[in-house]
């Protein structure tokens, strides 16, 4: 038996597989049912051009990562290269591992762009962070778009305490390119049990300070913007404006209800968390999809029943693990993938090491969240909000402040 020749074999290859034009591929992009898009050339050959929505793997890793990008093997696809060769050669492969409606792009992506059809510059991350997000990259659900969208992203912190360190230290190590901490207080000997963003070397030190160094030292890509105020009635518009999750760790219900309200009318998510000695709480308030805060509590609880934990004291991991979990909250969030918390409290329990699921629902009357209060705010006549220690039609307005834990 005689050698084949690389052409023939080519050739034999293309006998096996079904091609189409560019003409064919571009109508099949435009229909509503469009195809899955792959393209199989190498990084540096993508990053000169590709076709609008076709995910990015290249030849060598096609059997192993085909599954995680397209797990139903009945889905239509269209695979292309540069020319069309290596194109076939995984058209064929896909067919072997069960993929039955596959085609080849005759002529590749240079035929698409000889006849005239739309193509895109990817943005792509830089040799140092496809280094740093390779784990990221290396996931369907987030790959290199997503790790540029969170590059994009804009998480604000309302404090740099238990809850707020563990959630900016993982936030910052993701790479959420701009991190916003509300803070007004300085760091104390006993925040170090708990607030690991911070070090004994910098006691004494404003808060945003030591956090930012914290986070500029982590990742560098990571912009840090440090608001060292109270968060009140006058600035709170101002301070949440342009951010895109908010992850709330304060530990006064009067900050809480004030960041509400002015989450729900900008329609901001925040990722809420509190503690308490050995326990924990966490749910995900997005405007409109579940319910808000003031339909969790419409009233606040009287004060000796709700004790911050410079009074109550806390397990110092506690809020580790809250934090952790509001910043995966966060990533879902910016990302647009998972199931969030919206519409679910999870009760954690450190003692015995549970976790316990309520389901939570929006409240037909909240003056904040409501079909009532969007239509009246909209009409710029917001429904009456009731203020602590008032009569619920007064509607003067409180200054808060207080510590943020």
């Amino acid at each position: 038996m005689g050698v084949v020749s690389p052409r023939d074999h080519l050739a034999a290859v293309k006998q096996q597989i079904r091609e189409i034009s560019a003409d064919q591929a571009a109508e099949l992009l435009a229909s509503d049912a469009a195809p899955a898009f792959i393209d199989v050339r190498e990084r540096d050959e993508y990053e000169q051009g590709f076709i609008p929505g076709a995910r990015h793997i290249p030849r060598g890793n096609l059997e192993s990562r085909i599954e995680q990008h397209v797990s139903d093997r009945d889905a239509p696809i269209v695979i292309y290269c540069a020319a069309g060769n290596r194109s076939a050669y995984a058209a064929k492969t896909l067919a072997e591992l069960g993929y039955g409606d596959v085609v080849s792009l005759e002529g590749g992506f240079s035929r698409w762009k000889q006849n005239g059809y739309q193509w895109r510059l990817p943005r792509a991350l830089s040799k140092e962070q496809f280094e740093r997000y390779s784990r990221h990259v290396l996931i369907p659900e987030v790959g290199e778009e997503g790790q540029l969208r969170l590059l994009d992203s804009k998480a604000l912190l309302i404090g740099a305490g238990g809850l707020g360190s563990p959630a900016a230290l993982y936030l910052a190590a993701a790479g959420v390119g701009t991190i916003g901490i509300v803070d007004f207080d300085v760091v104390d000997l006993s925040n170090l049990q708990r607030q690991i963003l911070h070090t004994n070397d910098r006691v004494g030190e404003r808060k945003v300070e030591s956090a930012k160094k914290t986070l500029n030292a982590l990742n560098p890509d990571v912009t840090v913007n440090t608001h060292e105020e109270m968060l009140v009635a006058d600035n709170v518009e101002r301070i949440i404006h342009g951010y895109d999750v908010i992850i709330d760790g304060t530990d006064t219900f009067e900050t809480r209800y004030l960041l509400n309200d002015a989450a729900v009318a900008k329609n901001i998510p925040v990722i809420h968390a509190s503690v308490f000695r050995f326990e924990g709480q966490l749910t995900t308030f997005i405007p409109y999809e579940g319910p808000c805060y003031r339909c969790l509590y419409p009233t606040p609880p009287p004060p000796e029943l709700a004790p911050g934990c410079s009074v109550a004291g806390v397990l110092g991991v506690v809020p580790g693990i809250m934090g952790m979990l509001q910043a995966n909250e966060a990533l879902k969030v910016l990302l647009g993938i998972g199931d969030t918390l919206a519409g679910r409290l999870l009760l954690f329990d450190a003692l015995d090491t549970t976790f316990t699921e309520l389901k939570l629902r929006r409240d037909p009357s909240c003056p904040v969240c409501s079909t009532e209060a969007v239509a009246a705010r909209a009409a710029g006549t917001p429904l009456p909000i009731p203020q602590f220690g008032l009569a619920a039609a007064e509607s003067t307005p409180f200054v808060l402040g207080g510590p943020i834990a």
